[in-house]
């Protein structure tokens, strides 16, 4: 047990992700794990799960109103900053004596850009980025939070707790990422979650941690904690999907892991999954990501014979110069071949793509048209890229040499040009809506913001009309019913412990 002098009622906010299509498709599970290990430690607390409530600084007030709280706990990936930044705000405003604590990718990316920063003696915009997060919140939580929660909610707490370094206690190995419980999924409605494979109601989790490659638009590529990896056993992640089956009564699963076949066992726990489903008398129905010239005959085959059906693959481009350029490992061809070993096993293929790399082109756009026509996937997607703190086209970005406000990324000649973006305001750069709401923050030699979301807009209406691929449907933010003198959160959103 973790001694603390005050176990005092602490708030755990999960924050919206108004950018997504439907936020209710899979939880948080980073900070249900962090939240599993402080209730296990005896901490009472509440979780507010603001996914897909569009009047989410309501809900705060409310909260505020009717509870004396006074230690708050939020997540953020990068495109939540903004609404993290407003929660922040509001509870800074109703409680000045409150403690705000943040972890999560945000803080580790941007905690990792500062440190090459720091090393290299040359503070640029991750100065700024980091700068900007101390002046909202009292404590920074940067790496694995699961042992790093308890520094953190310490009196005398420092401004950063870093769990993301190897040598740390706080890092987790995969003998410990084993030990700890399960995600503490009872403190949200899980219910409200709705995600489907092949007809069956599914619900998500990690295997494994970290992706040991270096793509050059992938964030964490300097964080330990999210490039190292770290394995549970595969009796632990069995262990979990029994369950989730039992608890739930789902039959179906998505793997988040970064890419599953990584892990040289993958086959082995492939061989579990199908030997547990015999043992149930059931079939289960999965999805997960995989690395394309990694994937082979033998993980294909034991991956349909264990119930997957789908897997994903970020393929990027179909152009050999964006794939040299982004440092992707995989060819054109390894690209093509993954599909092909898929479609013999009846795995189905979601190919994710992406525009505005180093070097793009109208004619490199093409190639990626021009490819996904050819190896026709089942499902896809067509993203811009964003120059996310701890991805290299960040980090190693130098400022433009004539205009201001704009960093400049060079790989082997060919440039991506980036303006400022101050992440903690804006999110309107990931994704978009489908019938046209992108916003492109790069450009490169070739093609202006305008043209990459152009051009983005043609490639997905043009391959999904030639291959009849719908677009993803979305699901309405709810409204929270708020109104003066009413404080009763409604249980999809307020969960609480004892």
């Amino acid at each position: 047990m973790k001694q603390s002098k005050d176990k005092g009622r602490l708030c755990f906010v999960i924050p919206p992700s108004v950018f997504l299509l439907d936020e209710r498709v899979f939880m948080t599970l980073g900070i249900l794990r962090v939240a599993a290990v402080v209730e296990e430690n005896g901490y009472p607390l509440d979780m507010l799960d603001l996914s897909g409530v569009q009047n989410y600084v309501d809900v705060m007030l409310d909260y505020l109103k009717a509870h004396d709280t006074t230690t708050f706990c939020l997540t953020a990936t990068t495109p939540q900053m903004p609404a993290v930044s407003a929660i922040a705000n509001v509870i800074r405003g109703q409680r000045p004596d409150a403690r705000l604590i943040l972890g999560g990718p945000h803080v580790t990316l941007v905690n990792a850009a500062y440190k090459q920063e720091l090393k290299n003696g040359k503070p640029k915009r991750a100065h700024h980025a980091y700068a900007k997060l101390l002046s909202l919140f009292d404590t920074l939580v940067a790496g694995d939070g699961e042992e790093a929660i308890f520094e953190a909610l310490q009196p005398e707490a420092p401004q950063l707790v870093d769990a993301d370094r190897p040598e740390s206690q706080l890092f987790l190995t995969s003998r410990r990422l084993a030990e700890l419980p399960m995600p503490a999924r009872h403190l949200v409605d899980v219910d409200s979650y709705r995600y489907y494979i092949e007809g069956e109601r599914a619900l998500s989790l990690i295997a494994q941690l970290g992706c040991p490659f270096a793509c050059g638009f992938c964030g964490g590529r300097k964080s330990p904690s999210l490039r190292r990896i770290r394995m549970r056993s595969h009796e632990n992640v069995l262990a979990e999907i029994h369950q989730l089956y039992t608890d739930y009564g789902v039959t179906a699963f998505m793997l988040y892991d970064d890419e599953l076949n990584v892990n040289r066992g993958m086959v082995e726990l492939m061989h579990g999954l199908s030997d547990l489903q015999d043992r149930l008398g059931v079939e289960f129905r999965l999805r997960g990501f995989i690395k394309s010239e990694l994937f082979n005959d033998e993980q294909a085959l034991a991956m349909h014979r264990a119930g997957f059906r789908w897997i994903l693959t970020g393929f990027e481009s179909g152009s050999p110069r964006i794939l040299r350029n982004i440092n992707k490992k995989a060819s054109r061809e390894d690209n093509t071949r993954c599909v092909e070993i898929a479609r013999r096993h009846g795995l189905k293929v979601k190919a994710l793509m992406s525009l505005g790399h180093p070097g793009e082109s109208a004619e490199t756009a093409a190639d990626t048209h021009d490819w996904l026509l050819e190896v026709k996937p089942d499902d896809f997607d067509v993203t811009i890229i964003t120059t996310y703190p701890g991805t290299p086209y960040y980090d190693d970005a130098e400022p433009h040499a004539e205009l201001p406000n704009v960093w400049t990324y060079t790989f082997q000649g060919d440039r991506l040009h980036a303006y400022e973006v101050d992440y903690t305001q804006v999110a309107d750069y990931y994704k978009g809506d489908p019938d046209g709401g992108y916003r492109a923050y790069v450009f490169t030699d070739f093609l202006s913001s305008e043209n990459l979301v152009q051009l983005r807009d043609q490639v997905e209406a043009g391959v999904r009309a030639k291959l009849n691929i719908p677009f993803n449907p979305s699901r309405p933010a709810q409204q929270y019913e708020h109104s003066m003198g009413q404080h009763h959160l409604p249980s999809n959103i307020l969960r609480t412990t004892t």
